[in-house]
């Protein structure tokens, strides 16, 4: 992915979010879909940091993109909240799964959402030259936020 924009990443990451729900529908045993969740977890919070120093970044930036970036600043808070709320239930009890179904369907809202609608209002907003830069730096900073979400679970 040497020349791919900021939407063609984060895209790429939705797809692997998507896996990751499809991988934790099909576990086995509470080891698995633990380890896939714990995973899940990393990898959406690093995604939403480093999709926040990059895209949203530019995007509170201008006028005419600034209110669909503090929408999906504030799901991200939401999605963020929802996991906390995971933490201090029994993992896979009653009360784990419904809260993490309602998780599930509110994250996958959220990002057809910006698939669907935000992503090309921005293109619209953004030169080639923006996306390629915004796409660099989201490929800088993932690892690192990857790092940080490690760290923290």
């Amino acid at each position: 992915m040497a020349n791919a924009t900021i939407f063609d990443r984060l895209k790429q990451d939705h797809d692997t979010h998507r896996q990751l729900f499809e991988k934790m529908a099909d576990a086995k045993d509470d080891a698995q879909l633990e380890k896939l969740f714990e995973q899940f977890k990393v990898e959406v919070s690093a995604h939403a940091a480093a999709e926040e120093e990059t895209l949203y970044a530019t995007m509170l930036s201008r006028p005419d993109l600034r209110e669909d970036a503090q929408h999906s600043v504030s799901e991200h808070k939401e999605i963020d909240d929802f996991l906390e709320e995971l933490a201090d239930l029994k993992f896979n009890g009653e009360a784990w799964r419904k809260k993490f179904a309602d998780m599930k369907k509110r994250y996958l809202h959220h990002i057809e959402e910006e698939e669907e609608e935000m992503f090309p209002d921005a293109a619209k907003e953004l030169t080639a030259e923006e996306e390629d830069k915004l796409g660099k730096l989201f490929a800088k900073r993932k690892p690192a936020e990857l790092e940080r979400a490690a760290a923290q679970d």
